[in-house]
């Protein structure tokens, strides 16, 4: 660390600290031998020593787990409850955090937003995600740009609520009937006539590069998720998160999303996440329910040093007040 320097009284002209006097005259023979001695010892000491050869990584600790507000919704009409009733009942689970679902916000007003971040805090909880929809994949520049306007809109919402990622879409193509018909499909679905993917990833491109400023400006990084369209895969996630490469565009990875080779595609995006969403399927599936383990997941994260969140999607058919505590014990468990 730099010290000041000494002050004018304390030194002499030629710069030498008067206040480091020689020698008393009283300072005997005994004392002097006596200091030669100890020198050496002194030396010893005091002397740093040199850094060992690194043998082994930082001992890592037990991920935080948080659960998403959409785990209490899962867009069923008898389930849906404000964002304060959530965090309530994610502090008395034992849950770290909460994830924010911004359609089910019924108010944006700054008002409700400090309302909700003191309710958290006092509840002991990080407001740890916000997830956000939106979609590039449009021929229309306008309906892109209305896309860049919400997008940049929800990165201000996380910022004043002290989010600090937001989970984005690349989108996809529409031209499914409904997303019961999507998910039949296994998140497939034909491209519009006369485009091509390169098109559609051009377009997704553009879109967020525009939102990168204020993702900046406000320290709001940009998770892309693994969530249907161009993001289906982890090929695609990659592939924008590569050509843009900007350190406020990572990954959300979530596992529910990767309906076929999962775990090599948990792998491949796993280095860029900079936030995990893990699901469960107490009761079957509401549209689908995949195998997962979490032991092995846990140990894939692991392996890249992922220290973050990992925030709880439920989305079975069982009553969140038993599937959620059920969810926590084996995230616990696995990512302990």
């Amino acid at each position: 660390m730099n010290q000041p320097p000494l002050s004018n009284r304390d030194q002499t002209p030629s710069g030498r600290d008067r206040t480091r006097s020689g020698p008393s005259p009283r300072f005997g023979r005994r004392q002097a031998i006596a200091g030669a001695l100890a020198a050496p010892l002194a030396a010893g000491v005091l002397a740093p020593k040199a850094p060992a050869a690194e043998t082994t990584a930082r001992s890592p600790r037990g991920n935080r787990i948080a659960v998403s507000t959409y785990s209490y919704w899962r867009y069923r009409d008898d389930s849906k409850l404000t964002i304060e009733q959530c965090i309530d009942l994610a502090a008395e689970t034992g849950f770290d955090g909460v994830e924010i679902l911004h359609v089910q916000m019924e108010d944006e007003s700054n008002a409700t937003l400090q309302r909700i971040k003191q309710r958290a805090f006092r509840g002991g909880l990080d407001l740890c995600g916000f997830s956000t929809h939106q979609s590039f994949v449009y021929p229309d520049a306008a309906k892109r740009e209305e896309n860049v306007r919400h997008t940049i809109h929800c990165i201000e919402l996380a910022y004043a609520l002290g989010i600090p990622t937001i989970r984005v879409n690349t989108g996809r193509w529409g031209t499914s009937k409904d997303f019961d018909t999507l998910m039949a499909n296994k998140g497939i679905e034909p491209r519009l006539e006369g485009y091509s993917d390169d098109d559609g990833f051009a377009w997704v491109r553009e879109g967020l590069e525009k939102c990168l400023p204020t993702a900046e400006k406000c320290g709001v990084v940009l998770g892309l998720e693994n969530h249907w369209g161009l993001g289906r895969t982890a090929a695609g996630v990659l592939r924008l998160i590569n050509e843009i490469d900007s350190p406020w565009l990572k990954a959300t990875l979530d596992t529910g999303n990767f309906l076929e080779d999962q775990y090599a595609q948990y792998e491949q995006l796993a280095p860029e996440a900079v936030f995990v969403q893990a699901k469960t399927y107490f009761g079957g599936g509401t549209w689908y329910t995949l195998e997962i383990d979490y032991d092995r997941v846990a140990k894939i994260l692991a392996a890249v040093d992922y220290r973050g969140y990992i925030s709880l999607e439920f989305e079975g058919k069982e009553s969140h007040a038993t599937a959620i505590p059920k969810s926590l014990e084996t995230l616990r468990k696995a990512f302990a």
